[in-house]
């Protein structure tokens, strides 16, 4: 049976005290609904539609890229109404797997094991959970012979009712054809005037269809989000298992309850990754790399036996083999760093190339600048590659050697093998092999015109 995916997410999320809709808080750096959705995309459905309410213009702008189809509920009148409203949408034939926005981790695996049971029209699928506190939740009410009949939700369960463990996830697999003759027929006569999803349970009771539960290995794979501090918590389960899954791997994790994967992260083998480090966007960690502690890594690629030092930050870079980085380095987007290059404490690099063995392993600030082969820039120094409204290029030749606290005012070249004394002021290009000092005096040059952009 074909596939279809519904993602009920239309709720305000009041208890988030926050402008977003609820289904647009982020667990580790993504939507809640990104998650949700990531997993109907690994289930392979055919199609994918989004109940959406509260906040929908924020939710339908940031998903544009994907092919969903979109559902206005535009009244919250309960589970059961909103998948009413996308009844036009669902074709009459497969079936239909029911999901929450607001429930981020359910896997794949569990979810497989709930689709296997609706393989014609006579079965449906629920997934049920077993908890010791199941306070809030709709109870799963069977008969005798261990058969569902039907749910009942807390507010109108009886003292009998409510001592049942056995819960509710609200997440149902069902078979198209029952879903457009079941839902057109839900009351709302309940203590709440909803009209509950859940209701279609007895309806499959009464014709004779079975209904079949299931369960998730882990009761978080069903918890949703409706505060901040369930937020955290199921930020806590994600990132363990991030580690987990990294430590199976074979990655040296120095705490794996101080790590934050934000994003997908590849590793080689042998890889350490130290304290508080965090990952973001795609991340690839070749083989014998060490991160040290408190370091911030984004969309970037390290080559083998790479070493990152405490307290370090690597944005949008690409970093080649046995390279060195920190302490308490940036390298900020648009930079290469080749084979055997030193990047020290307190040194920036920005939108630069450096080649292979090349260093700077002091208080510097390298930007929009190309460094050539074991050039050696020393402590203090800067490129000015802004003149007030451009950016501009320096070019460090190969074994080139810039003295401490030199500026080298772009655009400029340093030949191969050239030397610039400590404290000059760089303004025209150095020759190959020469030795260039500028240490003139001051000279104040009065209506000075500082280049603009056009138009300024």
């Amino acid at each position: 049976m074909e596939l279809s995916v519904l993602i009920l997410a239309a709720g305000k999320g009041t208890r988030m005290k926050s402008i977003l809709p609820k289904v647009m808080q982020p667990l580790a750096n993504r939507p809640l609904l990104a998650h949700v959705l990531k997993t109907a995309r690994d289930l392979h459905s055919v199609k994918t539609m989004v109940v959406y309410g509260h906040g929908g213009d924020v939710v339908r702008r940031h998903f544009e890229a994907d092919e969903l189809g979109w559902v206005l509920q535009a009244e919250q009148k309960g589970t059961g109404h909103a998948v009413q409203v996308a009844l036009p949408q669902l074709p009459t034939t497969g079936k239909t797997l029911i999901l929450y926005g607001d429930v981020p981790l359910t896997s794949v695996s569990t979810l497989q094991i709930l689709m296997n049971q609706v393989r014609d029209e006579q079965t449906m699928g629920l997934l049920s959970v077993h908890l010791e506190n199941p306070t809030g939740y709709g109870r799963i009410v069977r008969n005798a012979e261990g058969q569902v009949q039907r749910i009942i939700e807390q507010k109108d369960a009886t003292e009998s009712e409510k001592a049942i463990r056995e819960v509710n996830t609200g997440i149902l697999c069902v078979p198209n054809r029952h879903l457009h003759n079941w839902l057109p027929r839900l009351g709302n006569n309940n203590s709440q005037g909803e009209y509950y999803l859940t209701d279609i349970i007895a309806m499959a009771v009464a014709d004779g269809i079975g209904v079949r539960t299931s369960h998730p290995a882990y009761a978080w794979e069903v918890e949703g989000v409706n505060d901040k501090l369930q937020l955290a918590a199921l930020e806590r389960v994600y990132q363990r298992q991030q580690a987990e899954t990294l430590m199976k791997a074979g990655v040296t994790l120095l705490d794996p309850n101080r790590i934050d994967v934000r994003g997908n992260l590849s590793c080689g083998t042998d890889v350490e990754i130290d304290v508080n480090v965090i990952f973001e966007g795609e991340v690839n960690l070749g083989d014998n790399v060490r991160i040290g502690a408190n370091c911030v890594l984004k969309n970037c690629t390290l080559g083998e036996g790479t070493i990152i030092r405490p307290h370090s930050i690597i944005e949008d870079a690409v970093i080649g083999q046995r390279v060195q980085v920190g302490p308490f380095a940036r390298i900020r987007p648009g930079s290469e760093l080749e084979d055997d290059v030193h990047i020290g404490n307190f040194v920036e690099v920005k939108n630069s190339r450096f080649n292979q063995g090349a260093k700077a392993n002091h208080l510097a600030y390298v930007g929009d600048a190309d460094v050539g082969a074991r050039a050696n820039i020393g402590a203090g120094t800067i490129t000015c590659n802004y003149d007030g409204a451009f950016k501009h290029r320096t070019v460090i030749g190969d074994d080139a050697f810039i003295g401490s606290n030199s500026s080298l005012i772009a655009p400029v070249t340093v030949g191969e093998g050239a030397t610039t004394g400590a404290g000059s002021a760089i303004s025209r290009d150095v020759p190959d092999g020469a030795l260039a000092v500028a240490r003139g005096l001051q000279r104040n040059i009065e209506r000075w015109n500082r280049p603009r952009k056009p138009g300024k």
